[in-house]
């Protein structure tokens, strides 16, 4: 099913939204009150209901509204932030979330899923219940309203009333006009009702002095009434220009007001538009207040809120909230100005035309240089920087930082850890690293995994953890950095460490090794990658199968990556991902072995070294795959034999020096090619398990270069090197 395009974004939105939420509640639960946080829930939770209303979602609004309802409590301090709280809402986001994937798919829920629905509705509402029972029950009589004074106002800051409260002042020439001021009294009985009123009469000149056809009275009234302010002015229509009227909200009015100001789309409204919007504001007052404000005899001209609050038309905390809409809309919208939603599919085929282009300028380039005409090859060479900088922008395109996976983990983190009975801290380090996008998304589940095993297996629990003078909280860190090329991400926890003995003997209980084999602590641990290995005692719903750490290596290496592990017995244990910064293109280095050509990362190589006739000779006669390189071994592999090319080798031979993860390798090719923008293209499925091959390019006479996986290439060395060994040991 095609989803409409509003929609499809409408779900991308939502994830979004869902993703701050569930950081906002995890953020709360150690700090409950984070006064943002809470608006920050409450603003998702809100725009996903308002939102899913544009499309008729009935079933995200009729569930998004009592969690809304319960989250309004919350924010008014009617409900408190506890453990609780914020397990239901993180239950409440997940379900959410269920509901945007059935809008997705196309689907309404079914009845597993609205039994769901039902439960945390239940669970929703015994808040509000509590909550409106507790009202029931403490609260008191209305307040009447007095005037301590002519013409004073109460402050609905300080109010405690559920009531408006009106200050009328009818003008002198009212009765001239044939207007009775207790008919409009009257007529506010129809709309509502009077609770209490204050009769001022303190206008009232000597009897002497009095006019009979004027009128001097004043009202304070307390007035209980659904209708809006704009209704309750329309009551004065007919004395409003000789008289002064202040109609003041509720003061429960005003948080709503504020509530309404806060929901207001990210449109660029000025000051007075809002509190309209809001209904704190009628456009009469507006007017007037804007005609005081534009008066030249009253002095220097201050801002419209300043007017509207000395005026007393509008609370001060009514007339804030409005300002830091205005600042929250113009950074919403300078923020929104830099960045544009793209369809990641058009980002995609953006960089294989990329691609595309780059195979053709350097068969464009080939033939300039077999021309050998000047100005062509002046022209191909402008034409190649130019297709450099399009691919280096194009790459940089689909560069993410791996903070928002890191995040994810937060939740993870916290309930695994509950589910384990460990108290688990996760410290999160290098989130503004970049990384390509298809990396980010296919990372995700090996890091998953990882971080699981960490704190099943690494973390001891509270008791053990003390005892051995460790603090009583595991703390588990995620690290990421660049390294020569590549990015880098730790996973690391202070727990007990890998046991290099219990592994050992699990894995000659399975016949992995033989108990005769001599292995290294590094080739100990990397056992725990074999498929159908496990350490654990017993199978608990995190681990204990012998299924994933295998899947792990298997994802990772799908990824030209490879993963390393760091343990010290008693304090830890460090795995280390190490991964290509992008998956599509690179600088590559071409080098030719026979008549083939292959391709190695530019930022990789090191140097390019001449192989000696001694080193060439010894390497035949002795089977030595090692040189002195000034005072360092360095192995290296022959790329001829590693791939059985045909023909003698030349007179002349060079090794290419590698460097991957701290570790030196050599390959000896034929003949150094030079530099080469490498499209890299995946192999077929009947050459995905080729050893040592990551994939292949095009070059530019239109033949097929291999490009080699340096790390696997690596793992070829040092099996050769301990062959080697082995042999001089016999």
């Amino acid at each position: 099913m095609q989803l409409d395009e509003s929609l499809q974004i409408y779900i991308i939105e939502s994830r979004d939204l869902l993703q701050q939420m569930e950081e906002a509640l995890l953020t709360l639960e150690q700090n409950p009150g984070d006064e943002e946080k809470i608006n920050a829930i409450f603003r998702a939770a809100h725009t996903i209901k308002g939102s899913a209303g544009l499309f008729g979602l009935d079933f995200i609004i009729s569930f998004t509204h009592v969690a809304e309802s319960v989250l309004d409590k919350v924010r008014n301090g009617e409900i408190e932030v506890t453990e609780e709280i914020v397990a239901l809402f993180l239950e409440v986001g997940d379900f959410i979330s269920k509901l945007i994937d059935h809008v997705a798919e196309g689907t309404t829920p079914d009845a597993d899923t609205l039994v769901v629905n039902d439960s945390l509705i239940h669970r929703l509402n015994v808040y509000l219940e509590a909550k409106q029972t507790a009202k029931a029950v403490a609260e008191l009589p209305v307040a009447t309203v007095t005037a301590a004074e002519p013409g004073a106002v109460e402050s609905m800051d300080t109010a405690e009333t559920g009531c408006w409260h009106l200050s009328l002042r009818f003008g002198p020439d009212t009765f001239r006009s044939g207007m009775d001021p207790f008919s409009f009294l009257r007529y506010m009985n129809t709309m509502g009702r009077i609770v209490h009123m204050v009769t001022l009469t303190q206008a009232l000149p000597a009897l002497e002095e009095m006019d009979a056809e004027s009128c001097f009275l004043g009202f304070e009234i307390s007035y209980e009434s659904q209708a809006s302010k704009v209704e309750i002015e329309g009551i004065f229509d007919f004395v409003r220009d000789d008289c002064e009227i202040h109609i003041l909200p509720p003061h429960g009015q005003i948080q709503h007001y504020i509530d309404l100001i806060d929901r207001l789309s990210n449109e660029d409204m000025k000051l007075g538009e809002i509190l309209l919007k809001c209904g704190t504001l009628t456009p009469n007052e507006l007017e007037a207040a804007l005609a005081k404000q534009a008066n030249p005899a009253t002095g220097d001209k201050q801002p419209i809120g300043q007017t509207l609050v000395n005026e007393q038309l509008v609370q001060p905390a009514v007339v804030n909230a409005a300002l830091e809409k205005q600042r929250q809309v113009k950074e919403t919208k300078n923020a929104e100005s830099n960045y544009i939603r793209i369809d990641a599919n058009k980002l995609d085929e953006l960089i294989n035309l990329v691609g595309e282009l780059i195979i053709a300028g350097a068969g464009a380039t080939l033939i300039s240089n077999k021309i050998g005409d000047s100005a062509m090859n002046e022209a191909t060479s402008n034409i190649s920087t130019l297709v450099e900088q399009v691919r280096d922008s194009a790459l940089a395109l689909r560069m993410v930082q791996i903070g928002a996976t890191f995040s994810r983990f937060n939740r993870v983190v916290r309930d695994v850890s509950k589910e384990l009975g460990k108290d688990i801290r996760l410290e999160i380090s290098g989130e503004e690293t970049e990384l390509d996008k298809t990396v980010v998304e296919k990372i995700s589940d090996p890091l998953t995994h990882l971080v699981r095993n960490s704190m099943d297996h690494g973390i001891e629990s509270a008791e053990v953890r003390v005892a051995k003078g460790k603090p009583a909280y595991g703390t588990l860190k995620l690290n990421a950095f660049h390294d020569s090329g590549s990015i880098v991400i730790e996973v690391s926890d202070d727990g007990a460490g890998l046991n290099r003995d219990k592994i050992l003997a699990k894995a000659i209980d399975k016949g992995l090794v033989s108990p005769e084999q001599s292995l290294s602590d590094k080739d100990i641990y990397n056992l725990i990658f074999e498929a159908g290995f496990s350490t654990a005692d017993a199978v608990s719903n995190l681990s204990g199968r012998g299924v994933g750490m295998d899947v792990v290596k298997r994802n990772i290496q799908a990824l030209r990556g490879t993963i390393d592990i760091q343990s010290r017995p008693g304090l830890g244990c460090t795995m280390s991902i190490r991964l290509p910064l992008t998956l599509a293109i690179i600088d590559g280095f071409l080098v030719g072995v026979a008549d083939s050509s292959y391709v190695v990362p530019l930022d990789m190589v090191v140097e390019c070294i001449e192989l000696s006739t001694a080193d060439y000779e010894s390497s035949i006669s002795d089977k030595r795959n090692f040189i002195n390189l000034r005072g360092e071994v360095l192995p290296y592999l022959k790329l001829r034999n590693e791939f059985e090319c045909k023909g003698e080798p030349p007179a002349r031979q060079n090794i290419v020096v590698m460097q991957y993860a701290n570790q030196k390798i050599g390959l000896v090719v034929d003949k150094l090619i030079g530099e080469f923008q490498t499209v890299i293209k995946p192999l077929g499925k009947v050459f995905e398990n080729v050893k040592g091959i990551g994939g292949f390019t095009i070059l530019g006479s239109g033949s097929v270069a291999l490009v080699l996986d340096v790390p696997r290439m690596m793992q070829l060395a040092n099996m050769e090197s301990i062959k080697e060994q082995a042999l001089l040991d016999s």
